[in-house]
């Protein structure tokens, strides 16, 4: 597990590239609708306020 906030920060970044490439191919609409899902809860711990702070 990622141990700093940057670290934390990539981590969340390669699981939306990740949803991204599924969304790619994705034709089923449940699918869609659950990669959205995914894809806010993965940007509210991305951007949250105020940042995570080490220690």
């Amino acid at each position: 597990m990622p141990t700093t906030e940057k670290e934390y920060n990539g981590y969340l970044f390669d699981q939306l590239s990740i949803l991204e490439r599924i969304e790619a191919v994705a034709k089923e609409e449940a699918v869609l609708k659950q990669i959205a899902i995914e894809r806010r809860q993965i940007e509210r711990k991305l951007y949250q306020q105020p940042p995570l702070k080490n220690g």
